[in-house]
């Protein structure tokens, strides 16, 4: 069955299969965050007995949000919004009426104060668009105010209850995260590899516009690994889970560095083209290597602890690779494939570090 559904979901276009994927990787934060909001309803209406508090619900889905990372500091950021707004709404609007005029006093002030208190991105924008409600919508003054306040409070405070009872898998999302962007320069240094055999500056640009097309998938994959470690602090679930996080995340900078390298490498490579230079084979099949080594730590991220490949495996595959990277290969070439290996070398140390060396070790692999 399972066989057959990938089968026919590899049949679908490219672009349909990019959005599903998405919305697959997605499905659990959207039931986060749609079960939050109802609970936060239930809980503000028919518990604490306000009227129309639909503060609750927005709280708890923008303290929740598709992303994983900095939670606590979305829910605290929502709530000081959200008070700051309708403190000044209600305070302005009753005093100065509605209206037009009133509305842009209403906001630059509500704005004015979010950004004195705190530098978030949030909290001025959800004082704002508060204020705004508190000034069209909403009657001011009275004990709906703090209503209002609590409701806020509430949902927040909700959102981040069923983040932490629904969890998404933070080891899983950081894992997928890493092998994802581990999988990009793994095709990009094939390509790369292939266009310097075949002096093809198209193929080798290509390689690098890939190498430079991850810094978003790198920001998520770093975004989902603070997000991991924040879940498994806060649900009980994954509390076995933060030393392997602890671990996984410490890849993050390794891999960021490497991919950066990678697109050193790249623009090197891509000179060396333009300028009809050769480079030597020795060179290009180290890049080569490089895709295997890419795909052994993307085999390594996705392995489930006992499996294989582990960090061990993949460092003898790096291993491999660095001692055919010695400094012998261009004693007697130019300063652009001594530049090239140069930072070959430096990629390595990156990639022996994400298999788990420390730095010292990994440049003593290519001392």
């Amino acid at each position: 069955m399972i066989s057959w559904v990938r089968d026919r979901f590899q049949a679908l276009p490219p672009v349909l299969r990019v959005r599903i994927r998405r919305l697959w990787l997605s499905a659990g934060p959207i039931l986060q965050c749609s079960v939050a909001a109802g609970l936060a309803w239930w809980f503000a209406l028919d518990i604490l007995g306000h009227a129309q508090p639909f503060f609750a619900p927005i709280a708890a889905v923008i303290s929740l949000g598709l992303s994983l990372g900095r939670r606590w500091r979305r829910a605290v950021e929502l709530v000081g919004g959200v008070t700051i707004g309708i403190l000044v709404g209600d305070l302005l609007i009753t005093q100065i009426g509605s209206g037009a005029w009133q509305i842009v006093v209403v906001v630059a002030l509500a704005m004015a104060v979010a950004v004195f208190l705190d530098d978030g991105p949030l909290i001025p924008m959800q004082a704002a668009s508060s204020a705004v409600l508190v000034a069209t919508l909403l009657p001011p003054g009275g004990i709906g105010g703090f209503h209002r306040a609590i409701d806020a409070l509430t949902g927040g405070l909700i959102g981040i209850l069923v983040g932490a009872l629904l969890p998404a898998n933070p080891t899983a999302r950081a894992r997928r995260d890493a092998a994802g962007v581990l999988a990009i320069v793994r095709d990009a240094a094939t390509e790369l590899a292939t266009g310097l055999r075949e002096q093809d500056e198209d193929l080798v640009y290509a390689a690098l516009l890939k190498g430079r097309g991850t810094q978003a998938a790198i920001n998520t994959m770093r975004s989902d690994m603070r997000g991991g470690r924040e879940i498994s602090t806060i649900s009980p679930l994954y509390w076995g889970s933060r030393m392997r996080l602890q671990k996984i995340s410490a890849t993050a900078d390794p891999i960021d560095n490497g991919v950066r390298n990678f697109r050193v490498v790249a623009r090197r490579a891509l000179a060396i083209t333009q300028r009809g230079e050769e480079v030597r084979p020795e060179l290009v099949e180290i890049i080569a290597d490089l895709s295997g080594a890419f795909e052994i730590l993307r085999e390594m991220m996705l392995a489930d602890p006992g499996q294989s490949p582990d960090a061990a495996d993949a460092a003898r595959v790096l291993r491999t690779v660095a001692r055919k990277a010695r400094p012998e290969l261009v004693a007697d070439r130019g300063l652009s494939e001594t530049a090239l290996l140069a930072e070959l070398r430096s990629l390595l140390v990156d990639l022996l570090m994400v298999a788990g060396l420390r730095r010292s070790s990994a440049l003593a692999t290519l001392r």
